[in-house]
Parts: C-alpha cells; structure tokens; sequence
C-alpha cells in the first residue's frame, strides 16, 4: 500500500482517504462532502480532458476538480478492481423484481 494524491490515483482504483490537506473553506467543503480520513473510496471515472474525477463513496458519487483533489492523500491498493458493492446490491434488487439475470 503506497499514498498518493486522489488526483493520481487511476479509473477503478480504490483506497482510503489518509489526509485532508486543505485548510478553510475549500477543507471544510470537501470535508462536508463525506471526504474525510479513513473513507473507502473508488475511482469511477474522469471527464474526456481529466477533469473533472467521479469518485464513489458510501454507495454514492460525487466529482472533484483536479485542483481539488490535490488536497486529498489516499492509501491506494495496488489492485484495480471492478466490482462495486453497491452496483452489485442493485443488481440484486433488479433480479427479485422480475429482470434480466446478468
């Protein structure tokens, strides 16, 4: 396990937020956003220039700016993964209501 900034981190890579390092308001409002130390969080994807990154946490989704995410340290997981709990729970729910097995 190695920590990086969450801008480095890749599309699917997981780990979990070791520091906020922004102070204020722009600390306070990534903090209000559930980024705080010792969150799970998932790469999902960024926008066709890389700016900016969708991150999943705690079954939802949010974007960062770059700038923003320069602030934020994660632990990363050497793996890559694609399975998301949360995505795997709906499909679950989608089977019991008479859909489409995948």
């Amino acid at each position: 396990m190695k920590r990086i900034s969450l801008r480095q981190m890749k599309d699917n890579q997981t780990g979990t937020i070791a520091a906020i390092k922004a102070d204020g308001e722009l600390g306070r409002r990534i903090r209000d956003m559930g980024l705080v130390p010792g969150t799970e969080i998932k790469i999902q994807g960024r926008a066709p220039l890389f700016d900016p990154v969708a991150i999943r946490l705690q079954c939802f989704t949010i974007t960062l700016r770059n700038s923003e995410a320069d602030f934020i340290e994660v632990d990363v997981n050497d793996d890559i993964r694609d399975n998301d709990s949360c995505s795997m729970h709906k499909r679950h729910r989608h089977r019991h209501r008479g859909g489409r097995h995948e």
